[in-house]
């Protein structure tokens, strides 16, 4: 019988779950662990098998959601170990469920269909957006005035150049809160996911790099089928308050390095 991997630890992250242990991979030699999940007071199930000493539960969505997991080591004469106690893992909540939106566009539902050239039209964007994205909140409708996918320099078929994205929205008074920005990702390039530069009303905000994703967003437009490739990933931060204005602000999106990312929806929060 194989031994029981030790130390099972999970990190509880925005839209996932991260689970992480320690095995002796060749002693026996292991085939794989499988990782079994189940929700608080329900059944256990398979949620999935990986050769390595991690592994992500994602596609959760924006609440808080909790589950408890357990490992079993299976070698490769098909034999199992005792499964792992269990561990309890919860993930992190979201602004778009703890706070008041704002202005948004697009619906966070891990899908980009509701964009303009979704699932698969980018060779369009040229022709379309070819001077970048500029929407208005309450004005624009995002399946004619928002692409689905944001091109990088790396990206030949939109002119290798940066490209902008702009977001308009209107507020009557500066809020007393916080203002959060969220932007959803169903899936970025593989190797070349590159950097956006975030701008509010002119003032640079932060650069943000984004992290590898699948490489199929470009062609599929929804990560929440069962079994998708689709990595979708987050950014959510807080927006600096003396640079919002009573009135029009203008929400900027640069993509300054690398290759494309796709949208799940965007969107400007008060927390």
């Amino acid at each position: 019988m194989p031994a029981s991997v030790r130390r099972l630890r999970t990190t509880g992250e925005l839209g996932r779950i991260l689970l992480s242990w320690e095995g002796e991979a060749y002693r026996p030699l292991v085939d794989h662990y499988a990782v079994y999940v189940s929700e608080p007071g329900g059944p256990e199930s398979l949620l999935g098998k990986t050769v390595y000493a991690t592994f992500v539960h994602g596609k959760l969505g924006g609440r808080a959601r909790t589950f408890h997991y357990r490992v079993v080591t299976v070698d490769a004469a098909g034999d199992r170990s005792r499964p792992t106690r269990a561990v309890v893992g919860t993930s992190a909540e979201s602004v778009t469920v703890s706070g008041r939106p704002i202005a948004t566009v697009g619906t966070l539902d891990h899908k980009s269909l509701e964009f303009a050239l979704a699932p698969n039209l980018s060779a369009q964007f040229t022709a379309r957006f070819g001077t970048g994205v500029d929407y208005t909140y309450g004005v624009d409708a995002p399946g004619v005035d928002w692409s689905y996918i944001h091109p990088g320099p790396s990206d030949a078929w939109a002119g290798r150049k940066a490209h902008r994205f702009t977001f308009r929205f209107t507020v009557d008074a500066v809020p007393a809160g916080e203002v959060w920005l969220a932007i959803w990702l169903i899936d970025t390039h593989a190797t070349l996911p590159g950097t956006a530069v975030l701008g509010l009303n002119g003032t640079t905000v932060r650069e943000v790099a984004l992290e590898k994703g699948a490489t199929r967003g470009s062609l599929e437009g929804d990560a929440a089928l069962p079994g998708s490739p689709l990595k979708p990933s987050y950014v959510e931060l807080a927006l600096p308050k003396a640079a919002l204005v009573a009135g029009e602000n203008v929400l900027t999106i640069d993509k300054t390095s690398g290759s494309w990312h796709v949208y799940d929806a965007l969107g400007v929060y008060e927390k």
